[in-house]
């Protein structure tokens, strides 16, 4: 099984640029990207950071394929 996640959706949906997401949860626009590009697995503490950013469960979020 592989992580996946629904980032860039949520993020588009919210019309907020991966700089803007990443400055809200305090990490580098390419974090974001590698995140979006299933090139990094965020901590537990990004992904809810993450999601309380884009105000979405952190189940909506993440899932394994």
């Amino acid at each position: 099984m592989k992580l996946k996640n629904t980032i860039k959706e949520y993020r588009q949906k919210k019309s907020l640029t991966q700089e803007e997401l990443a400055f809200k949860v305090g990490v580098s626009r390419q974090t974001i990207i590698s995140i979006e590009r299933y090139r990094y697995k965020p901590s537990l503490e990004l992904g809810m950071k993450i999601s309380m950013s884009l105000e979405i469960n952190i189940n909506s979020l993440f899932y394994l394929e």
